[in-house]
């Protein structure tokens, strides 16, 4: 039997990865496996989660990857573990409409019908746990959910954590199993999200956290996880071999996008831009996924890969490009500090760094492909640029020959014919 729960917080920047990473980091201390996922289309909570856990962290997002194929994605992923813990997104029933609509946390907890542990923001907070506490349970009850534990982050003392729990027992509230303390490290940011955990250390957080491993048990819901199998159909890639981008420049990979590329028959060959490595010889079709080009301007400028790239469109071969991964494919980029660094070239625009958020939602295409868009560049000088995606709201990209580039980053999966086209 498999142990699960969605860890999801209140509401955004309440602690919700702090305390996730605090978990999976005290789960691995008593030698226990655990997988983690993440609620959700962001790219870097799940980085975290591989760091500590050594292996791949899945995205479940109901508004990008459908219901079905969120099931299907937790019980391949979660088969042969004993816990399986998922990171939920903004605070429990935020999502893209409503009340726990689309998208939410609160929607996968239904959808997986699996238990929500609340993380709450108890700093300065003693009686007024009660009526938060209570208003999302009843919510929760409402829409068929069940919290079955609650987190205290930024906790003042053992004495603070005792009121808390207290209060929570004399109303009847789901129980306190972990706190952690105010003084705890804290995660570094960039933009609206984390750095990537390759820059910096994990840091420990088990000297901070508190954990009663009787109510975490009870926290944890047992379930049959059914051993999935994959319908047999004709390979959409057969024969093929994709060069994908990987690097911290290119570092934005969905791995459920990958796993695809593979179960179509694809043979997947990663090389580095950032390394100046060429772009794979025998490579039928180029992925160049998001990350953070603004970072390695000067490197970029010098890499060694821009000869192969021009070779590999000159031969009509595909590309498609995804946010920092297009960004490559401009003439110049010009970063945070105003300072401009030549690209490829491969298309005569001019990617700039603003400190304002550009662009953020879900995105889709005409033909059903999903996806997500975050970003906090512009493109300029597109003038005799064809559009590439018709989507009704977002990038709609620039294209030339067999490229295709725009800051959306797409959910292969989610329109498979459409895909093995964009690669054709």
């Amino acid at each position: 039997m498999l142990k699960t729960a969605l860890v999801v917080g209140t509401q955004s920047g309440c602690g919700k990865t702090t305390v996730m990473l605090a978990l999976l980091q005290y789960l691995k201390s008593k030698n226990l496996d655990v997988t983690a996922f993440k609620a959700g289309p962001d790219y870097l909570d799940s980085l975290w989660h591989q760091a500590i856990t050594g292996k791949p962290s899945y995205n479940l997002d109901t508004q990008m990857m459908g219901a079905e194929a969120c099931r299907h994605q937790f019980n391949k992923e979660s088969q042969g573990v004993p816990i399986a813990l998922i990171e939920g997104v903004m605070g429990l029933f935020d999502g893209r409409a409503g009340v726990g609509g689309m998208g939410s946390s609160a929607e996968l907890a239904k959808v997986l019908n699996i238990p929500v542990v609340l993380i709450v923001d108890a700093k300065g907070m003693a009686g007024s746990i009660v009526p938060l506490v209570s208003g999302f349970c009843h919510y929760a009850e409402k829409r068929g959910i069940v919290i079955s534990g609650i987190i205290a982050n930024r906790v003042g003392s053992e004495h603070h954590a005792n009121i808390l729990r207290d209060l929570l027992n004399t109303h009847q509230l789901p129980p306190l199993f972990a706190w952690l303390e105010k003084n705890a490290p804290e995660l570094p940011e960039r933009h609206l999200a984390l750095k990537r955990p390759e820059i910096e250390d994990v840091p420990d957080f088990l000297p901070f956290f508190n954990l009663d491993d009787r109510i975490l048990s009870a926290a944890l819901a047992e379930v049959a996880n059914k051993k999935q199998t994959e319908p047999e159909h004709p390979k959409l890639l057969q024969g093929k071999t994709i060069a994908v981008a990987k690097d911290p420049v290119c570092c934005f990979i969905y791995p459920a996008n990958i796993n695809w590329l593979k179960e179509e028959g694809a043979e997947v060959q990663f090389f580095s831009p950032l390394g100046g490595e060429p772009v794979p010889k025998h490579a039928d079709a180029l992925w160049l996924p998001g990350g953070y080009p603004e970072l390695h301007g000067q490197e970029l400028s010098e890499s060694k890969t821009w000869r192969s790239l021009h070779k590999f469109i000159e031969m009509g071969k595909p590309v498609l490009a995804e946010c920092g991964g297009a960004m490559l494919l401009d003439k110049e980029l010009v970063d945070a500090e105003g300072k401009r660094w030549a690209m490829s070239g491969v298309f005569p625009c001019t990617s700039v760094m603003e400190k304002r958020l550009m662009s953020l939602g879900y995105r889709e295409e005409e033909n059903g492909m999903k996806g997500h868009e975050f970003h906090y560049a512009r493109r300029e000088n597109t003038e005799n640029l064809e559009p590439c995606f018709n989507v009704q709201i977002g990038d709609k990209g620039v294209r030339m020959k067999n490229v295709r580039a725009s800051y959306i980053h797409w959910y292969f999966s989610s329109a498979p014919e459409q895909m093995t086209k964009w690669l054709s």
